[in-house]
C-alpha cells in the first residue's frame, strides 16, 4: 500500500512539473524611442482584465533613447499580450495584441 501511495505522489509531481514547463517565461529588450520617460510597464494576456506587476521594477525608469531587459514570467501559456506604459510626463500608452511568443525586442515610439 505504501508503494502505491508513493507511485501516485510521484505521478502527480511529474504531471505538475509538465504543466509548469508549458508556462511561458519571456525575456526581451525594451527600447524606448518615444519622447517620454517610462516609469511603469505592465503586460497581461490580452484576454485578462488585470495588469499585474510593474515589469520595470528591476530596470527603474527608462529614459527616452535607452533600452532595458524585461522579463515576463507570469506562467501564462498565452502568446497575445497587451502592454501598458505609464510615463513621467503623464500620458499612459497602451498597445494591444503583441505576440510575445515571437518577441526578441520591442520598440516603443510615439
Amino acid at each position: 500500500m505504501k508503494f502505491l501511495a508513493f507511485g501516485a505522489a510521484a505521478s502527480l509531481a511529474v504531471l505538475l512539473g509538465a504543466t509548469s514547463a508549458m508556462a511561458q517565461n519571456v525575456e526581451f529588450t525594451l527600447t524606448n524611442e518615444s519622447s517620454y520617460t517610462l516609469t511603469y510597464f505592465y503586460a497581461s494576456p490580452s484576454d485578462d482584465d488585470s495588469w499585474g506587476e510593474d515589469l520595470l521594477s528591476e530596470v527603474g525608469v527608462l529614459e527616452s533613447g535607452y533600452e532595458g531587459t524585461v522579463f515576463i514570467g507570469d506562467g501564462s501559456d498565452q502568446c497575445l499580450y497587451d502592454f501598458r506604459f505609464e510615463t513621467a510626463e503623464g500620458p499612459e500608452l497602451e498597445v494591444a495584441a503583441i505576440d510575445i511568443c515571437a518577441l526578441d525586442s520591442y520598440t516603443l515610439t510615439d
